[in-house]
């Protein structure tokens, strides 16, 4: 049975593009579900009825596993069956009539104009390579909206200072080139000249973009205690994460009259509607931009970021 979530992982990797990180959560998900089926005494994947499935999806319930959690799983599973029958392993969809949890879709949480630029501009004039590294990345989180994945794999030879352009993607098939502003091009210029030459050492032959105190690729939860270490030094009285930032980035290129399918593409989201939610949120005079935050994203020099 394991062979058979194996190939569809190596399908989703390979045919479908997904990111490592995604098929690592099919992977826990589905070992879960897998795990649960074999307690009950199932051997093959014929065996399946859609009473396992709701099984299963009480289960996680049970262990009070949050409502979008539970749906995530649910869904990775219903993509598994449907890969199986898309393959002839299966005849039926046991999955097929199990209705997963409602998420009641909040909107993004995003930091005003104001925010953001406390939040930039609190490094000051310092120039020290941490504070370099740290402005240059700031900067192209927010200038971007790229994900944390994408920012941690960057390497030198991605970024074209030239021509003003960073190449990231989570694969191949998701790959994009994104065009950088002024202010976010010098940052990365002050970094690579007077930040990360000190900060990696000589011949180590190690190329990642962004790198940590010891020379090494930055990882994720230090680029999260970046983030949160720089918003608490700018007095932003609630919690920021880089995600935060991503939001941020795509609701106020929206307020500055920026095309929808643009920011979409700049995103890496696959379907329009994701998108739609920070136009939703413009649209809304109590969003939360506020009235006087998207006025002055109309306004504001654009080019600045």
């Amino acid at each position: 049975m394991r062979e058979v979530v194996e190939s569809f992982l190596e399908y989703l990797q390979q045919g479908k593009g997904a990111s490592p990180h995604t098929v690592a959560a099919y992977r826990n998900d589905l070992g879960q579900f897998l795990d649960g089926l074999v307690a009950h005494g199932v051997t093959s994947w014929d065996e399946v009825s859609r009473e396992h499935v709701e099984s299963f999806l009480h289960w996680l319930q049970e262990k009070q596993y949050t409502v979008s959690t539970v749906a995530r799983k649910i869904a990775a599973v219903r993509s598994f069956f449907h890969y199986t029958v898309g393959q002839d392993i299966l005849l039926d969809d046991p999955s097929a009539l199990v209705t997963p949890p409602k998420v009641d879709r909040k909107s993004p949480r995003t930091l005003s104009v104001d925010e953001i630029m406390r939040f930039l501009d609190g490094l000051g004039g310092s120039n020290t390579p941490k504070a370099l590294r740290d402005r240059a990345l700031l900067e192209l989180l927010y200038a971007t909206g790229i994900r944390v994945s994408e920012a941690i794999a960057l390497s030198v030879q991605d970024l074209d200072l030239e021509s003003g352009v960073v190449r990231c993607g989570e694969s191949e098939k998701r790959s994009r080139s994104l065009s950088l502003s002024h202010r976010t091009v010098e940052a990365m210029r002050a970094y690579l000249l007077r930040g990360r030459p000190h900060m990696v050492q000589e011949g180590s032959g190690e190329d990642a973009l962004f790198v940590n105190h010891r020379g090494r690729r930055l990882t994720r939860q230090g680029l999260w205690l970046i983030v949160k270490e720089r918003a608490e030094a700018a007095g932003i009285g609630r919690d920021v994460t880089p995600h935060v930032l991503r939001h941020s980035f795509a609701a106020h290129a929206l307020a500055r009259g920026a095309d929808l399918r643009e920011v979409q593409r700049r995103l890496g989201h696959s379907t329009l509607t994701t998108t739609q939610v920070y136009a939703q949120m413009i649209e809304r005079d109590d969003g939360p931009l506020g009235p006087s935050a998207k006025q002055r994203g109309r306004n504001g020099p654009q080019e600045e970021r």
